[in-house]
């Protein structure tokens, strides 16, 4: 039987190193996404992708807060982060700056996350939703796509958490594996 790895053989950088590596040119933007403990988990999943920042708009939770910090496990210490009061700000913002808007929701003429390659070259910002409401139709619209993981089941969404870490490792092996 395999023994598990300890913490030493795991490799694992600390908070100034991990500030200084070379992260993928992607932005995870959280629309409007209410649970404190949703927002942790997409920093630690964020920290275990090297993902360049995450984007907090509306009413998404900051650090510090207990929650966050329960989830994320101090990744709110080392990925990078900012705050814009709406999430159409952020969106201006990431367009200046060359970024490819893609928003995850259902809509038509998705692109289904399978299908969806990106731009090694180019920045991408990977916008998700509330968790009740998903991403605005006014920042859907302002998206240069959207994109749809694909679900077989009775429910029509998954939890923001559990889908932000299945697009952050798609994006992931699109920019590095391959």
């Amino acid at each position: 039987m395999s023994q598990k790895k300890s913490m030493l053989e795991l490799h694992r950088m600390g908070v100034e190193e991990y500030k200084k590596v070379e992260k993928l040119p992607v932005a995870v933007v959280l629309d409007n996404v209410r649970s404190e403990m949703n927002v942790g988990s997409v920093f630690r999943t964020a920290d275990a992708f090297l993902i360049e920042r995450i984007v907090l708009c509306g009413i998404t939770p900051q650090p510090p807060k207990p929650e966050i910090h329960k989830t994320a496990l101090g990744a709110e210490d080392s990925v990078s982060w900012q705050y814009y009061p709406t999430t159409l700000e952020a969106i201006d913002r990431l367009k200046a700056d060359g970024y490819v808007i893609c928003s995850i929701e259902q809509v038509h003429d998705s692109v289904s996350l399978e299908k969806f390659s990106v731009d090694r070259g180019r920045g991408v910002a990977i916008v998700f939703g509330n968790e009740v409401k998903g991403v605005s139709q006014q920042v859907v619209d302002a998206s240069d796509q959207c994109i749809e993981v694909p679900q077989q089941g009775t429910k029509h969404s998954l939890n923001i958490s559990c889908c932000a870490a299945i697009v952050m490792w798609h994006v992931y092996q699109s920019m590095t594996l391959k």
